[in-house]
């Protein structure tokens, strides 16, 4: 038996249907929700982004396959890109009193507006990629995130098996 990729659900005859782009193996219910993909022969263990070795089983190919993919992934521009801490006003606005600066002084050493620090230390606005490189290092501080990736390890969440599904992550409207 296998899962449905969207709703969790077990099925014995899983259909493929792609979905904004993602192909999907789901059960009946959730078919409705892509456009069917035609399967290619399950005889030809060589395709264009095979990552196993065309000597294994299908069986453990597939396994091995879904299990090295779920762990290294293509990486995209946002891995790049570092996030924000939450608490950035507060760091801002500590940063700044223990070097007993005003804001407009900070304003000034910044060569920006005394009203833009205010709405920094709010919290109102979010630095542009600028400002927070010139706060950084006027003030010697990090504005960035640590560690965001922990947030998928805390995450308990899942099925039996292990892997992740779309019902596992999706909240509906209902």
């Amino acid at each position: 038996m296998v899962q449905c990729e969207m709703c969790g659900a077990e099925t014995s005859s899983p259909k493929t249907i792609k979905v904004e782009g993602a192909e999907l193996d789901v059960c009946d219910n959730c078919s409705d929700f892509g456009t069917e993909v035609k399967t290619q022969d399950a005889g030809s263990s060589s395709t264009k982004y095979s990552t196993s070795s065309s000597s294994s089983s299908s069986s453990s190919s597939s396994s091995s396959t879904s299990s090295s993919s779920s762990q290294s992934r293509r990486s995209d521009m946002f891995d790049d890109m570092d996030e924000l801490a939450q608490d950035y006003d507060d760091r801002i606005r500590n940063a700044r009193e223990n070097t007993g600066m005003s804001q407009e002084d900070l304003a000034d050493e910044l060569n920006e507006k005394a009203s833009l620090i205010r709405k920094l230390e709010r919290g109102d606005v979010l630095p542009s990629d600028e400002v927070q490189t010139k706060l950084e290092r006027e003030l010697d501080i990090s504005l960035t995130a640590g560690g965001s990736g922990d947030d998928d390890e805390e995450w308990s969440g899942g099925s039996s098996t292990g892997e992740y599904t779309l019902g596992d992550v999706v909240k509906r409207k209902d």
